[in-house]
């Protein structure tokens, strides 16, 4: 009684400290304070202007811990005493917590119902602190701890198999994918890249069992089930946050979903028509098949431009700071680096739409003649008659002068020229012939349209003769020309025709001639 009298006193004293001047008593509201034990909330008291409700929430709990730990004490024991100022919550002469009239009005019930209530999750508190802390629950969390180790280890031991499986699986299908292309540092990069990852991976998956197994191994002890408690909720708040958020989202994720949906069934729909008009069964007339792939890929990229631009104010976080400076940071890298990429992107279109040359035709772009491999947006490829691949900037190809050899042999009609110079003194009759001749031997030219010779210069030592031969093909030039100049040395040979090209060095005894009875010698 004499503890509980001195309360009293030094209570009633702090309680007078806040009257006014004129006898009110005067209490100030605060934010209520938890009552917390193993880290559990019981319930929450408030505090006055000279006593903090936090001060008074931690003495609270100290009392309820002690009376927990006291293993002669009863729950029975706890009963309530009432008078005139408070309800008292006490366990034999301890007094554990005083239930004024000013808490019983902030919770909107009666002083003694306040009490009562609180009694009860006392009670139930000590109760279930001296079950968590008993032998036969610590035995048990000691089982469970092994048990979770157990399976810990059984998890890393898994989890290396599979990822080691994984491992050979991406490094054989790496080597077999990549043994074509005979470069090393393909290899050598992607393979690394792969592996990188899934060590990555791999480690990540290890930090987050091993995070979920010290939590839950936290959690079979009393006294670090708080920690456990914190660990579980760094994981558990931002999961909750994001389903929140996915939550308010939900329309706009609906509206993204129905927009993916339209501009998937638009695409389907365009690459079957344009398909179709590839294979010729749609025929437009001006429209040519092979226009078909590339409208497909620019209508491709302007449906998924709009659909972006639709889809924007829709997408989560795109109001967010960081994501309008993640837009500001691409617009301007794509702005200082696309001068070059758009052009050659105008480039690729308009010569695409030009039908300049179309993949596997021979063509020759300034100095360069080989076979076009691929017409892309941006470079076109060409391989040489050495089987060298030669990558060409499109818009470089807009200012460069494009002869296709393949269009002229598709119909008839590619000419090969040859030329060759020879000395006044032989018959221009009999050079026809020879060239001719030569022609007539060289299996690869066409006998219709036939073969025919021009004397394109008279120059002052020597004349210009030019033999003229149609082609059905353009795949071979070289060794058109090749066997063709053979055959005429073979046919000059044969009827004695110099094949050269003198100069001028002092008059000659006689003059340069060919006399009447030699012009038509053969084979003219």
């Amino acid at each position: 009684m004499k503890v509980r009298l001195l309360l009293w006193l030094g209570f009633v004293w702090l309680v007078l400290g806040n009257m006014t001047v004129a006898g009110e008593t005067k209490t100030v509201a605060s934010a209520p304070a938890a009552v917390e034990l193993d880290g559990e909330t019981l319930f929450q008291v408030r505090g006055f202007k000279n006593i903090p409700a936090q001060f008074r929430a931690d003495k609270i709990a100290e009392r309820i811990k002690r009376l927990a730990e006291d293993p002669y004490l009863s729950t029975d024991s706890i009963k309530l005493v009432s008078d005139e100022l408070s309800t008292d919550v006490m366990a034999g002469d301890t007094i554990v917590v005083m239930v004024l009239e000013y808490d019983a009005v902030t919770e909107g019930v009666s002083r003694q119902e306040r009490a009562a209530h609180l009694a009860d999750i006392i009670r139930t508190a000590i109760v279930k602190y001296r079950e968590a802390h008993s032998i036969r629950s610590l035995i048990h969390g000691v089982l469970f701890a092994l048990i979770a180790t157990a399976l810990l280890a059984a998890f890393i031991y898994a989890l290396f198999w599979l990822f080691h499986r994984i491992e050979l699986a991406l490094d054989s299908g790496v080597h077999r994918k990549l043994a074509a292309t005979h470069i090393r540092i393909f290899e050598f990069i992607i393979g690394g890249v792969l592996a990188g990852a899934v060590r990555l991976l791999r480690f990540l998956f290890l930090v987050a069992i091993l995070y979920v197994y010290f939590s839950i191994i936290l959690s079979f002890f009393p006294w670090t089930r708080t920690f456990a408690e914190q660990l579980f909720s760094y994981i558990a708040y931002p999961i909750k946050q994001i389903g929140k958020d996915i939550w308010i989202g939900l329309p706009n994720l609906i509206f993204l979903l129905i927009l993916i949906i339209v501009v998937r069934w638009l695409l389907g729909i365009l690459r079957f028509f344009l398909k179709a008009v590839e294979k010729g069964d749609i025929e437009f007339a001006g429209f040519y098949a092979e226009w078909a792939a590339p409208t497909y890929k620019i209508c491709r990229f302007l449906i998924v431009i709009f659909a972006i631009a639709v889809a924007y104010p829709y997408i989560p976080g795109s109001k967010s700071r960081a994501f309008e400076g993640i837009s500001i940071f691409l617009g301007v890298l794509f702005s200082l680096g696309s001068t070059s990429l758009i052009a050659n992107m105008v480039a690729g279109v308009v010569l695409t739409y030009m039908r300049g040359f179309r993949v596997g035709d021979v063509v020759r772009i300034g100095d360069t003649t080989g076979k076009v491999t691929a017409v892309a947006l941006l470079v076109t490829r060409l391989r040489t008659i050495k089987n060298v691949e030669i990558t060409i900037p499109n818009s470089l190809l807009m200012t460069s002068q494009v002869i296709n050899y393949s269009f002229a042999a598709g119909e008839g009609r590619l000419i090969l020229p040859v030329s060759i110079t020879i000395g006044y003194d032989a018959p221009w009759r009999q050079v026809h012939g020879l060239l001719l001749l030569a022609a007539e031997r060289t299996g690869q030219v066409l006998c219709e349209p036939a073969p025919f010779v021009l004397q394109s210069a008279l120059d002052d030592f020597y004349v210009k003769y030019e033999l003229n031969v149609y082609a059905d093909s353009s795949d071979d030039m070289p060794r058109i020309y090749s066997d063709l100049h053979q055959n005429i040395q073979d046919a000059f040979n044969e009827y004695g025709v110099q094949i050269m090209s003198p100069h001028y060095v002092a008059d000659p005894d006689a003059a340069k001639v060919v006399p009447r009875e030699r012009w038509s010698q053969p084979p003219a």
